[in-house]
C-alpha cells in the first residue's frame, strides 16, 4: 500500500526585528545592465546609453571628458565600475578622484588589498561609512587625508589603538560617529581624537564603558568648533565636565546610566548655546527635566521611554515655547508650532491629526527657504534623535506601548522616511521593520501596527526607498516590506503597488545585504496562493535560484531566505515546474549537500519536499531523485542535531518514496537505518517530526524488501509508540506504516510481540481519524488472516502477551474490534433494503454512508489486492466483511487510484469471487452488500487495460 501524499506545508514566514550586525563581502562590484531594465528599479545611465546608441547611433567616444565625468557623477559606484569596463578612456575617467567624494563600504569587507586598490581614487574622499573593526583598521590605506565625515557600524571590537591611528591620519575630520556597543573604546581614545582632529564639529559614540572628565575637557579645549556631542548607552559619563562645553548646541546622553541628574541639570542648564538635548531611555527625573526646560536657550528636550519621568509626568512644567518629546506629550504639535516652516498647515496628509505629512511634495515644500532659515540644523538633529530613539524602543519590544505607537510613533516613523538624511531614512525603515514584530520566533506581526503603516501611506514610501540607488536604504526598506507583508492585507497592498516586481529586481542585486532582504520579502509574500503567480511572472523564481549559485557558500542569510521562498513557491504545481526549469533542483540539492548552516539545510529540504509532492502532475519527483547526491544528502540530514532539519529531510524522503526508483535508491543510501533511528529518537520531538518520520517509513515500506529491512532494523517498536500518540496526524501515519509492515508475516509477529495489537485496537476503536481507524483495522486483518500462523508456530510470546491470552487472545481482541469498526459504517436498515432489491439507489446510499473520502488517495499493489480477494474466501465472517469494505473504498468512483485498483481486481479474476460472496446465503450481510457495490464500481471503471497511476 502506497502512502498517502503529505499535505504541502507552505505557511512558513520569516521576520527580522533586530538590526543586522554583520554583512558578508559580495563577489563583485559590477552589475549586469540588463538587471536594471526590469520594472521596479531606477534605470541606470548605461541603459540610456545603450538605448540611444540603438536609436540614434550616438558616438559616445567623441564626448568631451568633462561631460562624461559629469554623467559618471550621477551614478553610484557599482554603475561607474560597470561603465569603466567599456574602454580605457572611460576606465580612466571613472577613476577620477572628483567622483569618489562619498563611499559606503558597509556591504564589503575592506582590507589592506582593497584599500590599496581604491587609494588612487580617494584623494578627494569626504564621507565614508564602514562596518566592523576589521575594515576600520584598513581605512588609513585609502589615504583619504581630506576625509571629513566618518561613520562606523558594529564597532564592538574597535580598539583605542585603531581609532587613534584613524584620528592621526585624518586631521580634517568634522564628524565622527561610531556604534553601537563600542565597549573596547576608552576615554584615552577620545583624548587622541580631540588632539588630532581640531576641526571636529560632531562626535557621536555609543556603548562606551566610561567617559571621564579629562576626555570631555580635551574635547572642549582642542575642538573649539564642537557643536554636537553624543554619548549614547554609556555606563558612566562625567556629567559635571560637560559644563565646560560652552560651544555645544546639541547633546545626547540617550541610554546612558549612572548619571547624577541633579548635577547634570545644574550644569547643562547653564550652557549658553545648548539648544536641544536628548535624554531618551534614561532615568531622568521630572525635577531635572523641569529645570532644563527652564533654561532660556534650550528649546527641545527629547525624553522618550524614560520610566521615572513618565511615572511623575504631572510634575513637569509645561512651557509654550519649549518642546518636550515624550510619550505623554503631543510633540508633533509642538514641533509644528516651533518650526512652522517645516510643518505648514497645507501639507497635512492622511496620516491623521497627530501625523506628519507623508507626501514627498509636501516635504519638499516644507524645506523652502532652507538657506534663509538655519533651523534646518535643529530639524536634522531632531530627526536623527527620533530615528535612533524609536529604533531602540522598538528593539526592546516593551509591552504596553500600543497606544503610543498608534497615536504618534507610526506617524513619526513614516515622516522619517522622507528625511533628506540617508542614515535617518535607514533607521526609520529599520524601526518600522522592528516595531511591527511582536514575536520573532513565531513570526508574529501586530495587526493594528501593520495596518496603521499601510493606512498612513507607508507602503508607497517604503517602495520608493526600495527603488533608491542607495543600497543601505534599499536593504532596510526591503526588510520593512518583508516584515509588514506577514499581514495579509499589507501583502495585498504591496502586490497592488508593484512591490513584487521591485523585490524581484532587488533580489538580483550584487549587494548580498539587499538581495537577502528582498528574498525575505518574497518568502513572506509567497505564503498562501494569492501572490505566487505574480512572483513567478516578475521573474523572481530565476532570481531566487540564481542566489544559490551566486553565493554557494557563506551568506547564509540570503541562502536561507531564497530557499524558503522557493519552498513556498514549489508548493504550487505550476510554480514548482518553473522552479525546476530554472535549475532549482540542482541549486537546492547543492545547498542540502554542501551548506552547513542549519537554517539553509531546513529550507532546502523543505523545498525539495514540496518539489517532490507533485508526482501525479509533473516529473519533479523523479528529477530530484536523479540529481547526484540528493538522496544521500537528505538521508544524512535526518541525522542532524537540528530538529527542523530532521523534520524537513524526513518529509522530503516521504514524498520522494512515491517514486519506485527513488524508494529503492533511498534504501540503498542507508535510508531505512537512518529513518528507523529517527523514529526511535523522536518520541520527545515535535508532532511534525514524528509524523514525517513515520511517513517516510510508510513510504519505504511499500517495497516488501524495505518492509522486511525496517522490521529487521527495529522499526516496529517505535512505530507502535507513535501509533499511541494523541496527535491524529502522527498516529494516522504510524497506522499506515504498520499496515504495510503487517503484510509480511514476520513483521506481523513482531507487532504482536511488541504489544502492537492493543495499540492498533485502540486506534481502531477510539481515533477521531477515520483513516487511522481504517488502516489499523486492515493491519489487524493482515495479522490474523492465517498467514502469520506458520511463522508463529513454536514462538514463545513475552510475559505480557501470555497474560493477555497469547496469540489466541490477541486474535479474538482484533476480530472483535475489526467487526465493530465495519459495523460502525453500516446502517442495518439500509443494508436490509439493499439485499431485498439490489436497486442502484439503495447501493448508492450504502456506499456513500460507508465511504471514507481520504481512502481514495491510497494505492495498493497487485499483491495487496490479491490478498484482499483471498480474504473474501476466508473462513472468518469478520475478515470477509473487512475485505469487502476495503475493496469498496479502493474502487469508489472518483478515487485517485480507483481505475488502477479496478484493473488489478479484473486481472486477479476477482469478479467470480465477488459474485460468490454476494450470492452466498451464509455470507455476512456487510460482505454481501459491499461485494455487490464493488462489482458495480468495476462496471463503472474503464476495464480494457489495467492502468497504473504514479
Amino acid at each position: 500500500m502506497r502512502a498517502k501524499a503529505r499535505d504541502l506545508d507552505t505557511m512558513i514566514r520569516r521576520v527580522r526585528r533586530k538590526t543586522v550586525q554583520a554583512r558578508d563581502k559580495p563577489n563583485v562590484v559590477g552589475v549586469d545592465p540588463k538587471d536594471n531594465a526590469k520594472e521596479g528599479l531606477e534605470p541606470t545611465v548605461i541603459d540610456d546609453i545603450n538605448l540611444l546608441e540603438e536609436e540614434q547611433g550616438a558616438d559616445w567616444i567623441s564626448i568631451p571628458d568633462d561631460t562624461l565625468v559629469g554623467l559618471f557623477g550621477l551614478l553610484n559606484y557599482r554603475d561607474r565600475a560597470s561603465l569603466a569596463s567599456v574602454c580605457k578612456t572611460w576606465r580612466r575617467l571613472a577613476a577620477s578622484s572628483c567622483l569618489w567624494t562619498s563611499l559606503d563600504l558597509r556591504a564589503h569587507t575592506l582590507d589592506a588589498v582593497m584599500a590599496s586598490s581604491l587609494a588612487g581614487r580617494c584623494k578627494n574622499l569626504k564621507r565614508l561609512r564602514f562596518r566592523g573593526a576589521g575594515p576600520a583598521s584598513a581605512i588609513i590605506g585609502l589615504k583619504a587625508r581630506g576625509l571629513r565625515d566618518l561613520s562606523g557600524d558594529v564597532c564592538r571590537d574597535l580598539s583605542d589603538a585603531t581609532l587613534s591611528m584613524i584620528a592621526a591620519r585624518h586631521e580634517s575630520l568634522e564628524s565622527l560617529q561610531l556604534g553601537p556597543d563600542c565597549e573596547r573604546l576608552t576615554s584615552d581614545a577620545i583624548r587622541v581624537v580631540a588632539v588630532c582632529c581640531p576641526k571636529l564639529k560632531r562626535l557621536r559614540l555609543s556603548g562606551l564603558r566610561d567617559v571621564d572628565g579629562d576626555a570631555i575637557g580635551s574635547l572642549v579645549k582642542m575642538c573649539p568648533n564642537l557643536i554636537e556631542l553624543g554619548f549614547l548607552d554609556c555606563l558612566a559619563v562625567d556629567e559635571g565636565a560637560l559644563g565646560a562645553a560652552t560651544s555645544l548646541r546639541f547633546l545626547s546622553l540617550a541610554g546612558s546610566r549612572n548619571l547624577s541628574w541633579n548635577v547634570a541639570a545644574h550644569v547643562l542648564s547653564k550652557l549658553p548655546n545648548l539648544y536641544a538635548i536628548d535624554l531618551s531611555r534614561t532615568e531622568v527625573t521630572a525635577g531635572a527635566v523641569t529645570r532644563l526646560l527652564g533654561a532660556p536657550q534650550l528649546k527641545v528636550l527629547c525624553a522618550l521611554s524614560c520610566p521615572t519621568l513618565e511615572d511623575n509626568c504631572d510634575a513637569v512644567s509645561k512651557l509654550k515655547t519649549k518642546i518636550l518629546l515624550a510619550r505623554f506629550t503631543d510633540f508633533v504639535k509642538g514641533l509644528e508650532s516651533l518650526f512652522p516652516r517645516f510643518f505648514r498647515s497645507d501639507t497635512r496628509s492622511s496620516v491623521g491629526e497627530n501625523g506628519w505629512s507623508s507626501s514627498p511634495s509636501a516635504w519638499r515644500q516644507g524645506w523652502a527657504g532652507r538657506e534663509e532659515d538655519r533651523s534646518w540644523e535643529v530639524m536634522e538633529w531632531v530627526e536623527w534623535v527620533l530615528s535612533h530613539a524609536l529604533l531602540r524602543i522598538a528593539e526592546s519590544n516593551v509591552p504596553g506601548l500600543d497606544s503610543f505607537w498608534l497615536k504618534q510613533g507610526t506617524a513619526v516613523m513614516l515622516r522619517l522616511l522622507k528625511s533628506k538624511q540617508e542614515d535617518v531614512q535607514e533607521k526609520g525603515a529599520t524601526a518600522l521593520a522592528t516595531f511591527v514584530v511582536i514575536d520573532d520566533e513565531n513570526a508574529t506581526v501586530d495587526k493594528a501596527r501593520a495596518e496603521a503603516v499601510m493606512k498612513g501611506g507607508g507602503i508607497a514610501s517604503l517602495l520608493d526607498l526600495a527603488k533608491s540607488c542607495r543600497e543601505g536604504v534599499q536593504a532596510e526598506a526591503a526588510k520593512a516590506i518583508a516584515n509588514l507583508s506577514v499581514n495579509t492585507e499589507v501583502a495585498k497592498t504591496v502586490a497592488t503597488e508593484g512591490g513584487i516586481r521591485i523585490l524581484a529586481a532587488l533580489a538580483k542585486s550584487p549587494n548580498r545585504w539587499v538581495a537577502e532582504e528582498a528574498a525575505g520579502g518574497l518568502w513572506n509574500l509567497s505564503v498562501g496562493e494569492d501572490h505566487k503567480g505574480a512572483i513567478a511572472e516578475a521573474g523572481a523564481i530565476e532570481a531566487l535560484v540564481e542566489l544559490a549559485f551566486k553565493w554557494p557558500s557563506g551568506g547564509e542569510g540570503v541562502l536561507e531566505r531564497a530557499a524558503g521562498a522557493l519552498a513556498n513557491l514549489a508548493a504550487d504545481d505550476k510554480c514548482s515546474t518553473e522552479v525546476a526549469g530554472a535549475g532549482g533542483v540542482h541549486a537546492l540539492v547543492m545547498l542540502a549537500r554542501f551548506c552547513k548552516h542549519e537554517g539553509v539545510q531546513e529550507q532546502a529540504a523543505r523545498a525539495l519536499a514540496n518539489l517532490a509532492a507533485h508526482g501525479d502532475s509533473n516529473g519533479n519527483n523523479a528529477a530530484v531523485g536523479k540529481e547526484t547526491g540528493s538522496l544521500e544528502a537528505l538521508v544524512q540530514l535526518t541525522c542532524s542535531s537540528h530538529e527542523g532539519v530532521r523534520q524537513e529531510a524526513a518529509g522530503a524522503l516521504w514524498n520522494l518514496s512515491f517514486d519506485d526508483r527513488n524508494r529503492e535508491a533511498i534504501a540503498a543510501a542507508g535510508g531505512v537505518e537512518a529513518l528507523v533511528a529517527l523514529a526511535q529518537s523522536c518520541s520527545s520531538g515535535s508532532q511534525g517530526l514524528q509524523e514525517r518520520a513515520a511517513g517516510a517509513l510508510w513510504g519505504l515500506s511499500v517495497s516488501e524488501a524495505n518492509s522486511i529491512a525496517i522490521g529487521r532494523e527495529g522499526g516496529v517498536a517505535p512505530l507502535i509508540a507513535l501509533a499511541r500518540s494523541d496527535s491524529e496526524d502522527v498516529h494516522e501515519t504510524a497506522a499506515g506504516a504498520l499496515w504495510n509492515l503487517a503484510f509480511n508475516p514476520g513483521n506481523a509477529l513482531k507487532i504482536v510481540e511488541e504489544e502492537g495489537v492493543p495499540a492498533l485496537v485502540h486506534l481502531c476503536s477510539s481515533s477521531q481519524s477515520k483513516m487511522a481507524r481504517f488502516m489499523a483495522a486492515l493491519a489487524l486483518a493482515y495479522m490474523f488472516d492465517g498467514r502469520m500462523d506458520e511463522v508463529a508456530a513454536g514462538v514463545v510470546l513475552c510475559e505480557n502477551n501470555a497474560r493477555g491470552g497469547g496469540l489466541d487472545g490477541a486474535r479474538k481482541l482484533a476480530m472483535r474490534n475489526i467487526d465493530t469498526f465495519v459495523q460502525a459504517f453500516s446502517d442495518q436498515p439500509t443494508l436490509q433494503a439493499a439485499t431485498v432489491s439490489w436497486a442502484p439507489s439503495f447501493l448508492t446510499a450504502v456506499a456513500e454512508s460507508a465511504r471514507i473520502q481520504e481512502a481514495g488517495h491510497l494505492r495498493c499493489s497487485g499483491a495487496e489486492v490479491g490478498r484482499f480477494v483471498a480474504m473474501l474466501k476466508n473462513g472468518s465472517a469478520v475478515l470477509r466483511g473487512c475485505a469487502a469494505f476495503a475493496l469498496l473504498q479502493f474502487t469508489m468512483p472518483g478515487g485517485r487510484h480507483a481505475m488502477h485498483h479496478a484493473g488489478l481486481l479484473q486481472k486477479a479474476g476477482a469478479g467470480r469471487v465477488l459474485r460468490a460472496v454476494a450470492a452466498a446465503a451464509t455470507a455476512p450481510l456487510q460482505a454481501k452488500v459491499f461485494s455487490r457495490i464493488v462489482m458495480r464500481n468495476l462496471e463503472l471503471c474503464p476495464s480494457d487495460t489495467p492502468q497504473a497511476f504514479p
